[in-house]
This record gives structure tokens, C-alpha cells and sequence, in this order.
């Protein structure tokens, strides 16, 4: 059985850093990927763009391949997106034996003892960190005990048990942020080296952020 690995964020726009971790995931641990847009991100700003306008970008980039595909079920949820949460549904979706992969950043890994019920994530997924070359992160104390039994140098072991393995994932380093990617396009510019060709053929969500910019 594949794994099934989930990659959430606000996606606000998506670009070509997302897609690119989601595409080495996939290729890494030979798992379908799904990219969770939040609804309301209990550790963020609200994004600039609302639901249907940031699942319309996701559809838009995903079209014409099977790897990826774009998970809406936090949309339809109330209240914060809590991760635990959806990790819960998931499982009771796939069945208890198929491998669960929750792909994280190393920054937001390193604050998961601040998150909602993060224990319990362990007995519903796997944790792959998502590194890059020379990165080096401080883990707190409380995480640090936790994760310390759990982790694994074998990439393979992730697809052998549904949950509760942590693997360190080195993935191509591009220095993109969303943030960056907004303040280019409230600019009037045209970010065609950051974002996939799909978004900048829509000038309907382009037109998203330019009127944003302007009313800051």
C-alpha cells in the first residue's frame, strides 16, 4: 500500500517552492501527496486570498498529473485548521494500516510542541522534516524527548507502518516565500521565475493581490 502524505499551508499563492518539496516527497517516499489549503491557520495571518480562490490556483497548477492533488476538507471545516484534526479524518479514511506522511518544514517542526494535541499526531502519521543543505534547527527540550525514539535514517521505513516515525527529508533549496511572492505581484510584476505559468495566465487571482497592495 502507498503512502499517502499531506503538505498543508495557506498556499497564498502557491509557487514553485510548494510544488517543488510536494514533487520530492512524492518521489522519495513513492506517495501520492496532497496539498491541504487552511481555512483559518492557527499560527498565521488570514490569508489575502479567500477558499475558492486559493483552491482555483492549486486546480490550475495540478492539472495534467496523478501525483498531487488538492485536499479541501479544512475548508469545509469550522474553527482553526488544527492539524491533529485532519490527520484524525485521514485516518479514519485510509484504515489504520495505510502509511499517513505529514510533510513539514523545519522551522514549523520545530515549534510543533505549540501546537494543538501534538502528541497524538505520532499515533496517526509520520512526521518527514523537510530540510535543506546547511539548516540547522534548535529543538525544544519537550520535543526533543518525544521524537528522539522515533526517528529513522531509512527513508523506506516510512512505507513499512502506518505512523510514528520521523525522517529528515533534504530537499532542494529555493528560497521562496509567499510573502514575497504578494508583494511582487502588488507591485504589478510578473514573478514568472517563482510561481507556475498556470497562475500567471489568471488575471482574475493576479488581480487578487494587485488590489490588495494597493489598499494597505
Amino acid at each position: 500500500m502507498n503512502p499517502v502524505a499531506i503538505l498543508g499551508g495557506t498556499f497564498d499563492p502557491v509557487h514553485i517552492g510548494h510544488l517543488r518539496v510536494a514533487w520530492e516527497a512524492a518521489e522519495a517516499f513513492d506517495a501520492q501527496v496532497r496539498l491541504i489549503p487552511a481555512s483559518v491557520p492557527p499560527h498565521r495571518p488570514r490569508p489575502v486570498a479567500d477558499a475558492r480562490q486559493r483552491v482555483r490556483m492549486l486546480e490550475a497548477v495540478l492539472t495534467g498529473q496523478q501525483r498531487l492533488s488538492v485536499d479541501t476538507r479544512e475548508l469545509k471545516r469550522e474553527g482553526p485548521s488544527y492539524t491533529v484534526d485532519t490527520l484524525n479524518e485521514l485516518r479514519g479514511e485510509l484504515g489504520p494500516e495505510c502509511p499517513l506522511i505529514l510533510l513539514l518544514g523545519a522551522d514549523a517542526f520545530a515549534g510543533l510542541a505549540g501546537w494543538h494535541r501534538w502528541r497524538e499526531m505520532f499515533a496517526l502519521a509520520h512526521v518527514a522534516v523537510l530540510t535543506r543543505p546547511g539548516q540547522i534547527t534548535a529543538t525544544p527540550d519537550a520535543l526533543a524527548t518525544e521524537i528522539a525514539p522515533r526517528r529513522t535514517q531509512v527513508s523506506v521505513q516510512l512505507g513499512r507502518s502506518p505512523a510514528g516515525c520521523i525522517y529528515e527529508l533534504a530537499v532542494t533549496s529555493l528560497e521562496i516565500s509567499a510573502s514575497q511572492v504578494r508583494a511582487l505581484l502588488a507591485a504589478g510584476r510578473e514573478p514568472r521565475w517563482l510561481v507556475p505559468d498556470a497562475l500567471l495566465r489568471d488575471t482574475d487571482l493576479l488581480d487578487v493581490y494587485r488590489h490588495a497592495g494597493k489598499h494597505r
